[in-house]
């Protein structure tokens, strides 16, 4: 009897369903607002443009990937379509994690910030999730106006596409300040994360010492400030305040995060009267709240001692994000090490970031 042998195909393998929660939507220009600003704020915007605090601009920073050239002729990253082509399709992303970098959000006339927040989030909404269901994003806030910054959190809590609200990583104070509580308590009320992301400038030198003279520092620098951010937002009791809170760390690496929480533990048993309204150690507060994303890694030369961070870091902490389409972004299949065991693998790929963002199932 003939035996039947099973036939050849060319199609690739299916790749493992994966959650991206680093996407970057560019704005074309700034021209791709315009439907989407009220008349007289587009007057404004048309006329004296925008204004922040004083910060560092690189050219290089501002570059996107080589091949990320849409054939429609815009930025790259600026073409949902081709997004989806690129990045959702190819990688068989389940759920990708939109986190705008617009200039919405820190503009010094609070009125405008606010204006340009909400045209950022209605763009997301016709352009982005409305015709990619793959697609979640984060709300664009004034988030150095409490006040302006929860209508917006009000006005956008109903759609459940918007999975969290975006600070920068370098706001005006530490984000531990009560002048940010207005903004917790809303999201914890409405189930939002908090995600703060690398880079921009709430008018204070970016490194802890100054102005630096090159990219690079700047580019290593982000760390410090997430740093800071996290021990403001442990030592001023926000997660004793808002229990539910979630807090996203993006584009910070993580590397820097179980010497931290060493030094912060050991400061605490010897200061802890200081916080009385502090009632566990502060690894506990970041250890129940926190996740981190993975980009950029910071990968040391032995696969052993990645495998030791990620278990000081913990495993059902890290979250997996590709920072498309950044020049520095990290493609899936080369972003951890090929060692890491499938069980750890499937958590940071998928299983932590559906948890996180409370997402239906999409990985079979």
């Amino acid at each position: 009897m003939a035996t039947t042998l099973p036939r050849a195909t060319t199609e690739a393998p299916v790749r493992p369903a994966i959650i991206d929660c680093d996407i970057h939507n560019e704005l074309d220009s700034e021209r791709d607002l315009y439907p989407y600003l009220p008349a007289r704020w587009l007057d404004h915007l048309k006329t004296y443009g925008t204004r922040g605090p004083s910060g560092a601009s690189y050219p290089r920073f501002l570059n996107r990937r080589n091949d990320a050239h849409p054939p429609s002729g815009r930025e790259p990253g600026s073409d949902p379509a081709f997004t989806a082509r690129q990045l959702l399709d190819e990688w068989n992303v389940a759920y990708g994690i939109l986190n705008p970098l617009t200039g919405a959000g820190s503009q010094l006339n609070p009125e405008f910030d606010a204006a340009l927040a909400t045209a950022v989030n209605d763009w997301q909404v016709a352009e982005w999730l409305d015709p990619e269901p793959r697609l979640r994003a984060s709300i664009i806030l004034p988030f150095e106006h409490a006040d302006l910054a929860v209508a917006e959190i009000e006005r956008r809590a109903g759609d459940r596409r918007f999975v969290q609200v975006q600070f920068s990583g370098r706001p005006r104070e530490p984000m531990g300040r009560r002048k940010y509580w207005p903004i917790y308590a809303a999201c914890e009320a409405h189930g939002l994360a908090v995600m703060s992301h690398a880079f921009g400038s709430g008018g204070g030198p970016i490194t802890g010492c100054g102005w630096p003279s090159y990219y690079i520092e700047d580019h290593v620098g982000p760390a410090q400030s997430m740093q800071a951010n996290l021990i403001s937002l442990v030592v001023e009791g926000v997660f004793e305040r808002f229990p539910g809170l979630r807090v996203v760390s993006a584009e910070n690496g993580f590397g820097w995060v179980p010497s931290l929480l060493w030094r912060l533990d050991s400061a605490y048993a010897l200061l802890r009267d200081e916080t009385p309204h502090l009632a566990r150690r502060p690894s506990e507060y970041v250890r129940e709240h926190v996740w981190f994303c993975t980009q950029p890694i910071e990968e040391p030369e032995r696969p052993r001692d990645f495998l030791r961070l990620v278990e000081q870091v913990g495993a059902d902490r890290l979250i997996f994000a590709s920072d498309y389409a950044h020049w520095d972004w990290d493609a899936p299949d080369t972003a951890l090490p090929a060692r890491l065991p499938d069980e750890v693998r499937r958590k940071i790929f998928y299983e932590n970031a559906r948890d996180l963002y409370r997402l239906p199932d999409r990985a079979g």
